[in-house]
């Protein structure tokens, strides 16, 4: 007898250079989920391509053709009413709100899963500048869909305390983080670096939430400290112009290296001796996860997000407070000076066990 393939429709931006974690979570999702049950359809908002490749060829990408998530939702109508899905996942707050908006015109209701891929009270508090615009439609259009999914358990709680969300509502997955892959990819080539260092590197997008800024005020104490240091920032972003004429101001500019996105950056962080995470607020930062599953000792804000979560499942994480330059400084400092045995040895993990990408692909086979 044959079964009939659920047919889903992903809502995600373009993977473009710079590509975010929540569109990396995605094609995760997608490698590992079972085709024989699904029927799977990417719909991308915005120009690009990076990582295309890892989508199985199973999977039928749509370019929206539209250059703004404000413009997609005559695209998105007409594309709903050609496939005529059962269900819609989308990620990313922006797109979120854009699908709930244009539920009433969507041919054959389909259902709305949402994934929510950042701490809305952070978000409300740091990265908006309508916060009571973005706080009503959090409170009255996130509830319009069938189920939201969350990152780790304090979104869950977070959602429910402030913004009123009923607990039914919400689902908590953790992202998925490919151990085997990025191992494979760490040790596909040898050391891109130059000189002994020691050498930090940081990766994410060049804005507010990463706190690059409080990064390199951290870095001219560290310099001082340990003069052959050197940072290798892995991103592009809106304030990069910003941070270079910072690391000039400085004086640390000839041991900063502005490396650009990357498609491939573990090399970059299995041959550094730590990894930086310095940002003011996260969701479930994939970068953190994926630095232990490469073995290089971290440093990361105490930031509102899940890294405490990250800290209980997969092991330790030197902790400072968010925006202290000083004392990420001061842990920065610290580290470094152990030896590299000793670095190597305390990070060493097997597995991240619930970010296991088979166990979350099967919790969300559960809500398709």
């Amino acid at each position: 007898m044959t079964v009939d393939r659920k047919r889903v429709l992903f809502l995600v931006p373009a993977f473009a250079a710079g590509i975010g974690g929540a569109e990396r979570v995605i094609a995760t999702v997608l490698r590992h989920l079972d085709h024989s049950r699904f029927e799977c359809h990417l719909a991308l908002v915005g120009a690009g391509g990076a990582y295309l490749d890892r989508i199985p060829a199973s999977v039928t990408v749509h370019q929206l053709g539209v250059s703004r998530m404000r413009y997609s939702v005559p695209s998105l109508i007409r594309l709903v009413r050609k496939l005529r899905p059962q269900t819609i996942l989308s990620t990313v707050m922006y797109l979120n709100v854009m699908l709930i908006l244009s539920r009433p015109f969507l041919y054959g209701r389909p259902r709305i899963l949402l994934r929510e891929a950042i701490l809305p009270s952070a978000f409300l508090a740091h990265d908006t500048s309508h916060p009571r615009l973005w706080k009503w439609l959090y409170r009255h259009l996130y509830p319009k869909a069938e189920q939201i999914i969350c990152l780790f358990d304090g979104m869950v709680d977070d959602m429910v305390e402030n913004l009123g969300i009923p607990r039914n509502k919400l689902v908590r997955i953790y992202n998925p983080v490919e151990v085997s892959l990025v191992r494979c990819l760490a040790n596909g080539t040898g050391s891109p670096y130059n000189d002994s260092g020691p050498h930090l590197v940081a990766m994410g997008r060049l804005q507010h939430q990463k706190a690059y800024d409080v990064l390199l005020n951290a870095f001219q104490t560290v310099l001082d400290a340990v003069p052959g240091a050197g940072l290798t920032i892995l991103g592009e972003g809106p304030l990069e112009e910003q941070l270079r004429a910072q690391a000039v101001k400085l004086g640390v500019h000839s041991a900063v290296n502005f490396a650009g996105f990357q498609t491939n950056p573990w090399p970059y962080v299995k041959h550094a001796d730590l990894f930086v995470l310095c940002s003011r607020f996260e969701g479930m930062p994939n970068a953190l996860l994926e630095v232990l599953a490469v073995g290089t000792p971290a440093v990361a804000t105490d930031c509102p997000g899940g890294i405490r979560e990250i800290q209980e499942a997969a092991g330790p994480i030197d902790l400072v407070p968010v925006e202290d330059a000083a004392a990420l400084a001061t842990a920065i400092i610290s580290v470094l000076r152990q030896s590299v045995e000793h670095r190597r040895k305390a990070q060493i993990i097997e597995s991240l066990g619930r970010f296991d990408p088979q166990q979350s692909a099967a919790e969300y086979s559960k809500l398709l």
